[in-house]
């Protein structure tokens, strides 16, 4: 399962047919907070904006390289980090998740499975019974072994409670698809995964460093 605000793995070999363990390599912050500026905008088309949200200017005004990394830990393409960098500024945030959209919409074959490899099929919340732990690892391994890369989902709009449910659920009905099929319902999940953990980025409140999570 892997939830809106959690940030792809990059520990895996891109090639590799596994889920990956974890949800970032130790020396790459998982969900990078988008930073506080100090003096001057990075950006020099990024200035103070009235009526543009104090993340969005923030997300504006940083290097590119940092804009990059904050995409990255949204969808692991650097295709698509790069391009959504590329038109900055934004006006609103609506404009900035239109453009992720159009990136994403129009990403390539490779880079799709390249951000795929990346993804991390969670586990359910640590306080769930033995049985929903051995149910949802059954069910992954499944998914896996027949796609070759782990079971994506947005649960933006689901309840906590329900999260587990509709992820078995969702394994189970996509597990008898054609992989072409698979293949553009997953891209399309993947899509709103990373429209919904750059919604949360860009919402965060301003650290040097911020790791967090929902499962």
């Amino acid at each position: 399962m892997t939830s809106d605000t959690r940030a792809p793995s990059r520990n895996r070999n891109p090639g590799s047919a596994a889920a990956p363990g974890t949800s970032a390599s130790p020396a790459t912050p998982a969900n990078p907070a988008i930073p506080a500026q100090q003096g001057e905008p990075r950006h020099p088309a990024a200035r103070a904006t009235p009526g543009v949200p104090e993340g969005l200017a923030r997300f504006n005004a940083v290097a590119a390289s940092v804009a990059e990394e904050i995409l990255l830990s949204c969808c692991h393409s650097r295709r698509w980090a790069e391009r959504v960098t590329a038109h900055r500024p934004y006006p609103t945030l609506d404009a900035l998740l239109a453009a992720a959209d159009e990136a994403g919409y129009d990403l390539p074959a490779a880079e799709r499975v390249e951000a795929l490899a990346a993804e991390d099929s969670a586990a359910p919340h640590p306080d769930a019974p033995p049985a929903a732990h051995t149910a949802l690892r059954a069910a992954h391994a499944a998914y896996e072994s027949r796609f070759g890369h782990a079971f994506v989902i947005s649960l933006d709009g689901v309840r906590p409670g329900e999260r587990l449910d509709q992820v078995l659920e969702g394994i189970r009905s996509r597990l008898g698809n054609e992989p072409e099929e698979e293949r553009v319902i997953a891209a399309e999940e993947l899509r709103r995964l990373a429209r919904a953990r750059l919604a949360h980025r860009v919402g965060a409140a301003p650290s040097p460093v911020q790791a967090s999570g929902m499962r």
